[in-house]
């Protein structure tokens, strides 16, 4: 099986180390092209054997897979360019979120799957988002999941439910984060401890969290109970995060959903009649 990628920037580069890394395909099974010959080339320094193409044509045509990592912008320029070279046996996967995949299946004449994947891919975690198109065939999928498997937990859903999914599992690390970050900045303010020291409590207790939460058979509701006990001081803080966060969760929501749906609106304006 051969891998085509298309973009290597900050996600691309990513899904290429993790391919590799994890075992999924080997360097000289993956063809990659991208705007930049410089990034291209600390790729192929990192990884002996990869195939460095000299256009996005050249990729098309040497892959059976192909993952498409650009801008959402870019599409309709890309679009124009691989859309006479793509084969129907051909699955290309899109992991850019406000492509639709009617976008891509009313232009290309391809096998149209999209997958949302996460930072956390980056050591072999979290989950992948797949959505298939009407062209995808069993098999097709087969493959997608296994390819996918070694370095995340592929999840099948809506296209229509990808934006609140994709809020948890691609934004979420950074929104779990910005919370740490703050948590932090206050501690080593407010008692003098080194923000090293703290750091890594921090960063453990996330790491324990999630393993309860999906290897330990704990609800997150549960595992506050667990933790929470009536009247103590986990309870009472609890109960002041409440009032303090009351409405954030809901204008996260909405801030990531109305950019979402305006970036849909700009890509069926720029994809809806592009032949």
């Amino acid at each position: 099986m051969r891998i085509g990628l298309i973009g290597t920037g900050s996600m691309g580069s990513l899904l290429i180390d993790s391919f590799i890394y994890f075992g999924a395909i080997t360097p000289q099974q993956l063809f990659i092209s991208n705007r930049s010959q410089e990034k291209l080339l600390l790729l192929s320094e990192r990884h002996e054997g990869l195939n460095v193409s000299l256009n996005n044509v050249d990729t098309v045509r040497s892959c059976d897979i192909l993952f498409v990592c650009v801008k959402p912008l870019q599409f309709a320029t890309l679009i124009q360019e691989i859309k006479d070279h793509v084969r129907s046996d051909q699955l290309l996967v899109s992991i850019t979120s406000p492509v639709q995949i009617h976008h891509l299946e009313n232009n290309l004449s391809c096998k149209i799957a999209k997958v949302i994947p996460s930072v956390t891919h980056k050591v072999g975690s979290g989950a992948s988002l797949v959505m298939y198109g009407s062209r995808i065939q069993k098999n097709d999928q087969q493959i997608l999941h296994d390819l996918l498997s070694f370095i995340s937990k592929p999840i099948e859903i809506k296209e229509t439910q990808a934006r609140i999914n994709s809020d948890f599992t691609s934004c979420g690390p950074a929104f779990m984060s910005f919370f740490l970050i703050k948590w932090i900045d206050a501690a080593v303010e407010m008692t003098g401890i080194s923000r090293e020291e703290i750091t890594c409590l921090a960063s453990e207790m996330m790491l324990g969290t999630g393993k309860l939460l999906t290897q330990g058979g704990l609800t997150p509701l549960q595992l506050q109970d667990l933790v929470a006990v009536p009247g103590g001081i986990t309870a009472q803080a609890l109960s002041q995060l409440n009032h303090s966060l009351d409405g954030v969760f809901h204008n996260l929501i909405t801030t990531t959903h109305n950019k979402y749906v305006e970036d849909v609106e700009k890509l069926n304006e720029l994809l809806g009649d592009i032949n």
